[in-house]
């Protein structure tokens, strides 16, 4: 089915964006909203992102117009009535999402495919909730949409294969990198950023490094930006919400940092409130250290633990490891999905975790797994699919063969 015409629910930083990404490849794409200040941030959201392309040079102010105008705002679901596609960015509350997905419906016409922008939640709870699970599907564009390539493309239990080839070529004409993932909380990039941003967390409280130091580390080792700047940027209290759902769904390996919930009571939300893990301009927190301190002379957190980066990273690689065992994706999707969804980079190449762990060396990975359990805890047990390897000498580059295959 080919779309001529897409509408998304929630005005929000995302919707508007992606209302932009959409208007950007020539569509009319339809922007709703319950509440007109929402709206109307969103559309401007949505002009500020072509404002930067007239300032470059890149678009001239009348372009800038014609792509405008192809954005309708509206509070109402009038022109609903043939969409080819909706998607939905609305709060991460499953009940909000069900309800959004039930209006529509009502107002749409039944080959229209209903998408969430959702992070984390169920496609396949979403879609029972609607007269046409086949036509329900994850579409998770990353922060921010208008520079981010990465679409992951969800399939819930009932999603057709046309419905997901559909939405794989509807990525690709908005310049999108589509990498279709089978469902499972978190789906894949934010599955494999969650023990990395959690373990960071958990060094900092510890009193293992500062904030800035673990950062700095981070970016030396080939990440863009370190943790938490990351987590300034996308919000302490989505990064805690994801964090809890991983749990509930994973248990102790994602043991949530207790550090989230006292920058949480200190409203400490990140950039966009002007204060999380840093002050926004300011740097290191005077507060922070105190809730810091509050938690080592409570008990509340274990002291004189160590920092390395292997510490952060290699949880990171050993969930993209059971995601290889649980066929989330293939390892070259993995690896591309990090990629394209977060900037990854090891010794100045872009390069995925598992083509850093054959880089690395699997038995070494292994081998200061094992050394972090002992110390840390059964939250860094290497998986199966590591060990696996190493028993069978598929070492990585030095073999010639680990995750990959090296001529």
């Amino acid at each position: 089915m080919y779309i001529f015409k897409a509408a998304v629910v929630g005005a929000g930083t995302m919707g508007g964006e992606i209302a932009q990404v959409i208007s950007y490849s020539g569509l009319p794409v339809i922007l709703k909203d319950i509440d007109q200040e929402m709206l109307d941030r969103g559309m401007a959201k949505a002009r500020s992102i072509y404002q930067r392309r007239v300032d470059k040079g890149k678009m001239s102010p009348g372009e800038m117009e014609s792509k405008m105008d192809l954005i309708t705002p509206t509070l109402t679901y009038d022109g609903f009535e043939d969409v080819d596609i909706v998607i939905e960015a609305v709060p991460e509350k499953m009940e909000i999402k069900k309800k959004v997905f039930q209006e529509l419906d009502e107002v749409c016409p039944e080959q229209t495919i209903f998408a969430s922008n959702t992070s984390a939640l169920s496609i396949s709870e979403m879609a029972a909730a609607t007269k046409r699970p086949h036509k329900v599907i994850g579409m998770h564009f990353f922060n921010p949409a208008s520079v981010m390539k990465l679409v992951e493309v969800i399939p819930g239990l009932d999603t057709s294969q046309e419905t997901v080839d559909d939405v794989v070529m509807f990525a690709e004409s908005l310049r999108k990198i589509p990498v279709v993932v089978q469902e499972c909380p978190g789906f894949l990039v934010n599955r494999l950023l969650m023990p990395y941003l959690n373990e960071a967390t958990k060094a900092l409280e510890e009193g293992a490094a500062t904030a800035t130091e673990i950062d700095q580390a981070i970016v030396g080792w080939g990440m863009p930006m370190g943790p938490f700047t990351l987590m300034d940027m996308l919000g302490i209290d989505i990064c805690a919400h994801v964090g809890e759902y991983l749990y509930s769904e994973y248990g102790e390996r994602m043991s949530p940092a207790k550090l989230f919930a006292k920058l949480l009571e200190a409203g400490r939300l990140g950039e966009k409130v002007g204060k999380g893990f840093y002050d926004h301009p300011g740097g290191e927190s005077e507060e922070v250290l105190q809730m810091i301190k509050d938690l080592q002379e409570s008990g509340e957190v274990p002291t004189g633990t160590p920092f390395t980066v292997e510490r952060l990273m290699f949880p990171l690689i050993n969930e993209a490891a059971l995601c290889v065992q649980e066929n989330i994706a293939s390892i070259n999707d993995i690896d591309m999905a990090m990629i394209a969804g977060t900037g990854m980079t090891y010794q100045g190449e872009r390069m995925g975790p598992l083509a850093i762990a054959d880089r690395i060396g699997l038995d070494v990975v292994v081998e200061t797994l094992e050394k972090l359990a002992e110390e840390l805890g059964p939250r860094f047990r290497p998986s199966r699919p590591l060990k696996l390897r190493v028993r069978a000498g598929h070492l990585g580059v030095k073999t010639g063969k680990g995750f990959h295959e090296y001529a």
